[in-house]
């Protein structure tokens, strides 16, 4: 028993196995099911999974909203398959990319009857490894003894919780802002990715330091996007920081709101047809914002600090932090980065963000 997974590793496993198109099985409230995730699914498994009952294609309400499919089950719906179903009918439903071109998609209809539990669980798991939010799902009366199991009562509580994070190595960075500069990096233990700090100066640990929580963005932060404000944001938290001599900025990795690099392609592709951010997002299946701040606060804490001056215009950031014990003594600003081509994007922040620019 000692090599028998944990269900943290069971999950890490199974987000592999969902990436590469391979099934797991989810055992819990009365219900045993294979689930697969509708954007790598291959025509056999659909095939074998059809073989095996009734399959049906969990999307979450955001998604249904779009399709004008029926919700009964509150922030999910359960989509049986048609008879002659393919790979492209199930991608159709699941990505918004092609809506516009081919909108007739229906009817379509939603189960009313049965728990919807099971359902619910296979889209955070798919979410939580990325992938769009919507997963095909058939009863089994027996689990095959290759796949992985995931057993709802242990890895639904391993999903919501906020996870430890172990500082793996520090090393100093002199960067263009701060010769003195040390990065942190931070391993969570559920096998998703790492997170880093990087500490300007030395921070009194006694008093409120100036920190930033920056999500990762690629695109701004790597190429110079002027879709967004990322990249100035970064760089302007940096400058400032090196200006101060002491601060530290928290680079989480997650990409897009939370919903990855792909997503957000796809959410720039539907931004290209007209769609706003939030619109966007919609589409795809998923919510305003995937993120979860309270890792920033976690990391904060494991580095000594209990009170910050944070530099952001996100409220929801300023909650966050005070929710989970860091004292928020100041909200220090940041209005850079505004471009032409990102002008739309700001005012969708104000408006539907709530977001102090």
């Amino acid at each position: 028993m000692a090599f028998a997974p944990t269900p943290t590793e069971w999950l890490a496993r199974a987000r592999s196995d969902l990436r590469v198109g391979l099934p797991v099985v989810l055992d819990g409230h009365g219900q045993r099911v294979l689930m697969l995730a509708a954007e790598s699914v291959h025509p056999e498994r659909l095939a074998a999974m059809c073989a095996l009952g009734d399959v049906h294609l969990a999307i979450t309400a955001r998604r249904a909203e779009t399709l004008k499919a029926r919700v009964y089950d509150g922030d999910v719906a359960r989509l049986p398959l048609p008879s002659d179903c393919n790979t492209g009918w199930v991608r159709a439903i699941a990505d918004p990319e092609a809506d516009l071109r081919a909108p007739m998609k229906g009817p379509l209809f939603a189960l009313r009857e049965g728990d919807a539990a099971l359902s619910r669980l296979a889209i955070g798991i798919v979410k939580s490894a990325e992938l769009l939010p919507a997963a095909l799902i058939v009863d089994v009366d027996h689990i095959p003894e290759e796949l992985s199991v995931l057993y709802a009562d242990s890895v639904g509580p391993v999903l919501a919780a906020a996870h430890k994070f172990t500082e793996m190595v520090s090393a100093r960075l002199p960067v263009q802002a701060a010769e003195q500069g040390r990065l942190h990096i931070f391993r969570p233990d559920d096998g998703s990715v790492e997170h880093y700090a990087f500490e300007i100066g030395r921070p009194n640990r006694e008093a409120p330091v100036l920190a930033r929580l920056h999500s990762a963005c690629f695109t701004g932060d790597v190429l110079g996007s002027l879709k967004c404000d990322c990249g100035p944001q970064l760089r302007g938290a940096l400058t400032q920081m090196g200006a101060e001599g002491a601060g530290v900025l928290l680079y989480l990795n997650q990409e897009g709101r939370g919903i990855g690099l792909a997503n957000k392609m796809r959410a720039y592709s539907l931004q290209d047809q007209g769609f706003d951010t939030v619109e966007a997002n919609h589409r795809l299946g998923f919510e305003d914002d995937e993120r979860d701040f309270r890792i920033g606060s976690d990391l904060l804490k494991q580095l000594g600090f209990s009170s910050v001056r944070l530099m952001t215009n996100n409220p929801a950031k300023i909650d966050m932090m005070r929710t989970q014990g860091v004292e928020v003594i100041e909200r220090v600003p940041l209005r850079v980065g505004k471009t032409s081509q990102n002008a739309a994007y700001l005012a969708t922040k104000i408006a539907k963000s709530g977001h102090l620019l």
